[in-house]
């Protein structure tokens, strides 16, 4: 199956050959309540938190994003996959695959499902270090957690 015909992949490899080497990503990590937005740069060194919606409807939120993807000319997605710590697959997986085919019906670019386990438990505890109050953790997490699951990513295509 040519990786145009998917909606989504797992395979960095082919991910790789479909976004070629120089471009911006943008690093989602949906949620039930919000998708954090987290873009590289061109030459794909460093994710950088973006911005989180809070979700709505899906046309809604999916408008926001075809605008960060245009403003920001990205050429590939890489969307949080929240596998169960012991490598399974369970429902939130199968919220994010979904999600994964709603928006590949609306847009061009190649998408990456990047195994995120823990970014977000890492990604508080860096901020629970750094003393930042509940409320400050609650309002930058999921932005965060998109800059960390881009960054593993990006340094994924290096390998």
């Amino acid at each position: 199956v040519s990786a145009s015909l998917m909606a989504y992949q797992h395979d960095i490899n082919l991910f790789r050959s479909e976004i070629g080497t120089f471009g911006r990503l943008i690093g989602l990590d949906p949620g039930t309540k919000t998708i954090g937005i987290a873009v590289s740069d061109g030459l794909r060194s460093i994710a950088s938190p973006r911005e989180t919606i809070k979700r709505t409807k899906f046309s809604k939120d999916c408008q926001r994003l075809l605008a960060i993807i245009t403003e920001e000319e990205a050429s590939g997605i890489v969307i949080g996959y929240p596998k169960n710590m012991d490598g399974s697959e369970g429902p939130r997986c199968q919220s994010v695959r979904q999600f994964a085919t709603n928006i590949a019906k609306e847009i061009t670019i190649p998408i990456l499902l990047w195994d995120e386990r823990l970014s977000t438990s890492a990604v508080e505890r860096t901020m629970l270090d750094a003393d930042l109050s509940r409320k400050r953790r609650s309002e930058l997490v999921d932005k965060l957690a998109a800059s960390y699951i881009l960054q593993g990513s990006i340094d994924g295509l290096k390998g």
